[in-house]
């Protein structure tokens, strides 16, 4: 976004012109809601009507090209435009639920790795009890169990693993940051939209179109 008229919708233009100048090529908007949110959310002085406008006009465009894929992810499908969810337009919804009990435990161990472990740690049940974070929660929780073992290290002065009960104590006080209304929100309009699955991943939801 920039703060001078008519600067922000120019880049976007250009965006997209750029990308008929090099297909095949993927061009991805993260947090496409700041975009292209509903028209009826708009302030009175909001930019966003006119990038929105920019935008579908420039998509439009691009039914003559090859080779050119949009993609958009937003965390709040609902605030999307309905008119950028048309056939022609992003009218391929991919769904990315939250992650399941085996990504679970892969993401901890990411986010373990290169940190001092107990060999008794518990993956499985640290999966059991987190059902709903996200990946981002995930990495706090560790982030938080970490921080535990080091104050048991500053206090002892030798380095000292992370342990299965640093989890324990963390756990209670982390709540997922995925409500059991988003996600019924996202079922829904995974139904209203007949939208494929993703495997992976937390809390988002994408669009796509290939243009050929």
């Amino acid at each position: 976004m920039s703060k001078w008229y008519g600067e922000s919708e120019g880049k976007i233009a250009e965006l997209l012109r750029a990308a008929r100048e090099r297909a095949p090529c993927i061009v991805f908007m993260d947090e496409i809601d700041a975009i292209a949110k509903r028209r009826d959310m708009y302030s009175a002085d909001d930019v966003t009507p006119r990038l929105l406008s920019i935008l579908l006009s420039e998509m439009d465009g691009l039914d003559k090209s090859s080779g050119v894929i949009i993609v958009g992810s937003t965390n709040k499908p609902d605030m999307i435009d309905p008119a950028l969810m048309r056939p022609g337009r992003l009218d391929k919804i991919i769904y990315v639920p939250p992650p399941d009990y085996e990504e679970r435990k892969e993401i901890v161990a990411v986010h373990l790795s290169g940190r001092p472990v107990a060999k008794n740690l518990d993956l499985d049940e640290i999966a059991r009890k987190t059902e709903r974070f996200s990946g981002a929660d995930l990495a706090n929780l560790v982030r938080e169990a970490a921080t535990i073992a080091v104050r048991r290290m500053m206090v002892s002065g030798q380095v000292t693993p992370i342990r299965q009960e640093d989890f324990l104590e963390v756990l209670p006080r982390m709540k997922p940051s995925i409500s059991m209304r988003v996600i019924a929100e996202y079922e829904t309009m995974k139904l209203d939209y007949g939208a494929h699955v993703g495997a992976r991943a937390a809390r988002a939801a994408a669009a796509s179109r290939r243009f050929r």
